[in-house]
C-alpha cells in the first residue's frame, strides 16, 4: 500500500455527524412530506418511493468496482452531493414524476454512500497514525452517526409540532445543506492512501462468490441485519397494539437505545479487543435471541411489570447492537482481499438491503397471527445464526479473527 498517511480523521467523523443529522431531520418525513405538499395519493407515493429504492439495487456492484478503481472517498462525496441535490429538488416536486425522480436521486446517493463509506473508513484506518483497530474506527463512526441521527430526529420532532408547509420545506432544505457541507468538508480536508492493486490472480465478483468464508458470513449477517432493524420497525405496533401499552413508551425506549449506542460503541469495542471477532458476534447473537424471547414472553395489560421488562429486554438488544455493528464490519473487512476491498464491502451491504426488504413483511405477517410470533421466529433465527458463526469459525483465517491490530510503525 502507499506510504502516504491519512489526514482529517476529526473532519471525517464530524462530516458523518452532519450527514446523519441531515438524514435524521428528514427520515421521519420521507412519506409525509409528499403527502402534505403534493396532491398525489398516499398509496401512490408509497409505490413511487418503493420503485425509487428498487431501481438502485444494482448500485452496490458498480459502487464496489468504482471504489477499487478511483477510491472510495470520491464516491462518498458524490453520494452526499446527490442526496443534497435530491432534497433541494423536493421543494419543486408537484406530481408523481417529480416524486419518483427526486426520490431516485436521493436513494441513489444513499446506496452509493453505504456501498463506499466503510471502505473509505478502512482505507483511512490503514493510513492513520492512530493505533486504533478498524473495529474501533467503525465503532466511532457508528457512534457519531447514531448521535447525528438522534439530533436530527429531535429537531424534526420539535419542529413538526404544529408545523406548516413552509416549515417542511425548511427541513428538506436544511437536510440538503447538511449533506452538501459534509461533502465539501470531506473533499477539502480528508485524505486516505490509495490502495495498490495486488498482482497475480484477479479478484472479481466471480472469485468473490467462491470465497466460502465471506459468502457464508454475508448470508449469516442477513439475520443480524434483520435483528438490528426490528426494534425500530416493530416496537410501536408491538407495545401499543400487542401489549396495550402507552404510546409514549416506544419513543422513550428508542431514545434511550439511541443515546446508549451513541455513547458506548468505542469503549465497548476497546474492552472486547482481546477476543476473537467470531466470539463477539456469537455473544451478540445470544443477546439478540434473549431479547426476542423476552419480548415473546410479555403479555398485555400488565404494565406494572411489562414496562421494566421492556426496558431490560431493550438493554439486551442495545448490547447486541453495540457489539455487532463495528465487529461485523471489521470481520467483513478482514475477509476482503485488499485489492477488492471496495467490491467485497459493497456486496456485504446487500445483507442489510435484503433485510430491509423482507423485515416489514416478516414482522407484519407473523404479528397478525400472534403478537409473540415475530419475536419467537427472530429469536430462533439468531440461535441458528449463532450456530452458523460457530461453524464459520473453523474456516475463518486466524488473521481475520483479531479485533486488536498490531501497532503501525
Amino acid at each position: 500500500m502507499s506510504v502516504n498517511r491519512s489526514r482529517g480523521g476529526v473532519v471525517l467523523l464530524s462530516a458523518l455527524v452532519l450527514d446523519s443529522v441531515g438524514n435524521g431531520m428528514f427520515q421521519p418525513l420521507s412519506l409525509f412530506y409528499f403527502f402534505k405538499l403534493t396532491p398525489v395519493p398516499l398509496a401512490l407515493i408509497g409505490v413511487l418511493v418503493s420503485l425509487a429504492n428498487a431501481v438502485t439495487l444494482p448500485i452496490p456492484v458498480l459502487a464496489g468496482w468504482l471504489a477499487d478503481r478511483v477510491g472510495p472517498l470520491p464516491l462518498v462525496v458524490a453520494s452526499q452531493v446527490a442526496q443534497g441535490i435530491g432534497y433541494l429538488a423536493f421543494a419543486w416536486v408537484h406530481g408523481p414524476v417529480g416524486i419518483f425522480l427526486a426520490s431516485s436521486l436521493v436513494t441513489i446517493g444513499v446506496r452509493f454512500f453505504w456501498s463506499s463509506v466503510f471502505t473509505a473508513i478502512a482505507d483511512f484506518s490503514d493510513g492513520s497514525v492512530s493505533t486504533m483497530s478498524k473495529d474501533s474506527w467503525y465503532a466511532w463512526a457508528n457512534m457519531t452517526r447514531t448521535g447525528g441521527l438522534g439530533i436530527g430526529g429531535l429537531i424534526t420532532t420539535l419542529a413538526v409540532v404544529g408545523g406548516s408547509d413552509a416549515l417542511y420545506r425548511v427541513l428538506s432544505n436544511s437536510s440538503a445543506v447538511c449533506y452538501l457541507v459534509a461533502a465539501a468538508a470531506i473533499a477539502a480536508f480528508v485524505r486516505a492512501p490509495r490502495r495498490v492493486h495486488e498482482t497475480g490472480e484477479a479478484v472479481g465478483y466471480a472469485t468473490m462468490l467462491r470465497d466460502r468464508p465471506f459468502v457464508a458470513f454475508a448470508a449469516i449477517n442477513t439475520v443480524f441485519a434483520v435483528s438490528t432493524g426490528m426494534l425500530a420497525l416493530g416496537l410501536l405496533v408491538f407495545v401499543t397494539t400487542g401489549l396495550g401499552g402507552p404510546a409514549w413508551l416506544p419513543p422513550a425506549l428508542l431514545a434511550g437505545n439511541t443515546i446508549l449506542l451513541a455513547l458506548l460503541g468505542a469503549p465497548v469495542i476497546k474492552r472486547v479487543a482481546p477476543y476473537r471477532r467470531t466470539r463477539v458476534l456469537i455473544a451478540a447473537a445470544g443477546l439478540w435471541a434473549a431479547w426476542c424471547l423476552a419480548f415473546a414472553g410479555l403479555v398485555p395489560n400488565q404494565l406494572e411489570w411489562v414496562i421494566p421488562a421492556l426496558i431490560l429486554a431493550t438493554l439486551l438488544y442495545t448490547a447486541a447492537d453495540v457489539l455487532h455493528a463495528p465487529v461485523s464490519m471489521g470481520l467483513a473487512t478482514a475477509l476482503s482481499p485488499l485489492a477488492a476491498r471496495g467490491r467485497y464491502l459493497a456486496v456485504f451491504q446487500y445483507s442489510f438491503t435484503i433485510a430491509n426488504m423482507i423485515s416489514p413483511a416478516f414482522f407484519t405477517a407473523l404479528f397478525e397471527l400472534h403478537r409473540s410470533l415475530p419475536w419467537l421466529a427472530l429469536g430462533l433465527l439468531n440461535l441458528a445464526a449463532l450456530g452458523g458463526v460457530l461453524l464459520l469459525e473453523r474456516i475463518v483465517p486466524d488473521s481475520a479473527q483479531r479485533v486488536a491490530e498490531p501497532a503501525r510503525a
